[in-house]
């Protein structure tokens, strides 16, 4: 395991039962606290991607905004929002997926991908792999393709990688669990 993994675990918070019982959340608001931290993260992240040829950026809502703004900045491309269904102002295109209870959709401006972008696809925390799948949909549904996926937290034990390779065998994540 890397310096810069043994790091970001020194700082993520366990926050048991949260948002329900059984639940261990991985709080990586710590983080946020130590710009140096922050550097390293994003440029770590940034030299696992950066031959993927990106053309776009795409944050998962909320978290995955916090990174996915410098990393399309460090990489001189666009940023999309990947929002829930309802949160983006103007004309959007959606995808609807299952969940283990229920469905969710999201959503993001019908102008934010276009044909043949490669899109590298980015969010806090890896689980069971659905909304990053829902996410990497969404990207095909605008005719793009998924460059890649950035986490900085994957619980592996979940297998969420598994579901998303069918989509791109690049998944970069810095702290696995």
């Amino acid at each position: 395991m890397s310096a810069l993994s043994e790091e970001i675990k020194k700082v993520i918070r366990d926050v048991p039962n949260f948002p329900k019982e059984g639940i261990v959340f991985k709080d990586i608001t710590p983080i946020l606290h130590d710009p140096n931290l922050c550097k390293m993260i994003k440029n770590a992240i940034v030299s696992e991607v950066k031959n993927l040829g990106v053309d776009v950026v795409a944050g998962i809502e909320s978290r995955g905004f916090l990174f996915g703004l410098s990393l399309a900045m460090e990489l001189d491309v666009p940023f999309v929002l990947i929002r829930k269904k309802g949160k983006l102002p103007y004309e959007t295109v959606s995808y609807k997926y299952d969940l283990e209870y229920g469905s969710a959709e999201i959503e993001m401006h019908i102008d934010a991908i276009s044909p043949n972008q490669k899109v590298l696809i980015h969010d806090d925390l890896l689980a069971t792999g659905g909304t990053a799948a829902a996410v990497s949909e969404l990207v095909k549904k605008q005719g793009a393709t998924v460059a890649g996926y950035s986490f900085l937290i994957e619980l592996a034990f979940l297998e969420g990688s598994e579901l998303l390779t069918k989509y791109s065998e690049n998944i970069s994540t810095l702290v696995r669990y």
